[in-house]
């Protein structure tokens, strides 16, 4: 080899040694791993600077969620409470699943406690939907817009069996969501929850619709309760503070307002679920029309048909509403419905359980004709219904400071009453005739404040309460202007 061979040979030999001791360390040496860092310690590095070419990439239809959310967001606000110490959550139903975010479990050894939850503006004048529950007892509420303005909320009106209230703020010029259409909703469809999580103001979390109609007992329905279940079911995370939110389709639009999840530890695991909108835009413009709930009823006793069922009662089909039996001079009654019917639609929308068939008929008002298709003899009929209310009228019913009710007149309590005895609400016998008060022993002045352990605020409250009574009878509880207390019991 001559001398200028290897030279070159030499300085070949030192390249391919460097390039072989540069790739044994780096695969020698250890992986580095990703670490969680706090975010107030920010002087532990800088995030490089990334852009991303969104013309590169296309979202598939269907799947993309920016719209809905820039939509919706705006237009759901963070509600605050403040809540007597003196009120007794554990009343509402939803307190169990809820109790470890409310707080202390003992809230009579405070002054006062404070809850969170969300609403929706569906007026840009100021009305904003939300839970029952979220507002239950409250003193003081505070809305919170999406903005961060902050404006002090009254009650327009409530409705414990859908779990539905609406309040005003005085504003004007809001970014009212979209009304959508829950009929028109699919199971599996995307949609969105925007809500107040823990609250994370402005929190959008995604999912699918897992089912629909879905009635999960929440609401403690019993002989004296005509609760509505006919919840949206979906699997987008919704956790406390998220009650009274928005559920939203992929175009922005309102199609439940979120209300429930269904958990073994209080947060989400899984399954939540949304009162749908053909629910809450009837409640709504009920409250602000009339200040209480226009509920229209068939008048039966009903139980879901399964295979059971079917094979005793001949019936034909195993999906259906089995009517067990149908009230005297009801609107079932005057149409020609009768016991052993099956009704599978409500114009011409199918239901195949109890909870579909509530919500069809809860959308109408009283004196609202609806289509029932329904087997007889296995063979399908159809009848047209004039719907009721609960005194058996077609009537609206508009909310009133003062009723008359079985032989007795009754008027809230006046604003300086409340303010010298310290109550919160409550209602007074005005005149006592002949009937089941006056046989019970009560005596004009009485001041009722529970009616079966649930505080009365006022006559409407009442009202709604008495119209919904089908069991034995109530217990009321109360006292006299000279502070005696007295309990009630009264046939009903």
């Amino acid at each position: 080899m001559n001398k200028k061979n290897l030279i070159f040979a030499m300085i070949a030999s030192s390249f391919i040694g460097a390039f072989l001791a540069l790739g044994g360390l780096l695969i020698l040496r250890p992986q580095s791993t990703l670490q969680a860092v706090p975010a107030s310690q920010t002087n532990v590095g800088t995030f490089a600077s990334y852009k991303f070419d969104t013309a590169s990439y296309v979202v598939p239809e269907g799947m993309n969620f920016v719209y809905a959310a820039k939509s919706a967001t705006p237009s759901v606000v963070h509600i605050r409470t403040k809540v007597s110490a003196n009120y007794n959550m554990e009343q509402n139903p939803l307190y169990y699943f809820f109790k470890d975010y409310l707080g202390d479990d003992k809230p009579q050894e405070r002054n006062q406690r404070s809850g969170s939850g969300s609403g929706v503006i569906v007026d840009p004048a100021g009305y904003i939907v939300t839970n029952n529950h979220v507002i239950d007892g409250a003193e003081e509420i505070e809305i919170m817009l999406n903005d961060n303005r902050t404006f002090k909320a009254t009650i327009i009106g409530t409705d414990p069996t859908t779990d539905l209230s609406v309040l005003k703020i005085d504003q004007s010029g809001l970014p009212a969501i979209n009304w959508g259409n829950s009929d028109l909703v699919n199971v599996g469809e995307w949609v969105l929850a925007v809500g107040n999580p823990y609250t994370f103001n402005s929190t959008v979390t995604a999912g699918i619709v897992s089912a629909k109609a879905r009635n999960i007992d929440i609401l403690k329905k019993n002989a004296n309760d005509l609760s509505i279940e006919s919840f949206i079911q979906t699997d987008a995370a919704v956790n406390p503070g998220n009650s009274g939110g928005a559920l939203v389709n992929l175009k922005g639009e309102l199609i439940g307002i979120n209300t429930a999840i269904m958990s073994p530890t209080g947060s989400y695991a899984g399954y939540s679920f949304a009162v749908p909108v053909s629910l809450v835009r009837k409640v709504y413009t009920d409250l602000v029309e009339f200040g209480t709930v226009q509920r229209a009823l068939l008048g039966i006793r009903i139980v879901d048909v399964n295979a059971k069922l079917a094979e005793e009662e001949t019936l034909g089909v195993t999906r259906g509403i089995y009517i067990a039996s149908v009230g005297d001079e009801s609107a079932a009654d005057l149409a020609g419905l009768a016991s052993g019917d099956v009704i599978i639609a409500v114009n011409e929308v199918a239901v195949t359980n109890t909870s579909e068939l509530q919500e069809q008929v809860a959308m109408n008002r009283p004196g609202d004709k609806v289509n029932i298709t329904y087997l007889r003899d296995q063979k399908t009929r159809e009848v047209s219904v004039t719907l009721q209310n609960s005194m058996g009228t077609t009537e609206v019913i508009k909310s009133t400071n003062s009723m008359a009710l079985e032989g007795a007149e009754f008027e809230d309590l006046p604003k300086e009453m409340l303010e010298k005895m310290n109550l919160k609400g409550g209602i007074r016998f005005k005149e006592i005739g002949p009937g089941k008060w006056k046989n019970a022993g009560i005596k004009p002045g009485f001041i009722v404040t529970m009616v079966d352990k649930r505080e009365i605020k006022n006559v409407g409250e009442f009202n709604t309460y008495l119209s919904a009574v089908q069991g034995d009878g109530i217990l009321i509880s109360g006292f006299y202007p000279n502070g005696e207390k007295a309990y009630y019991g009264i046939a009903w």
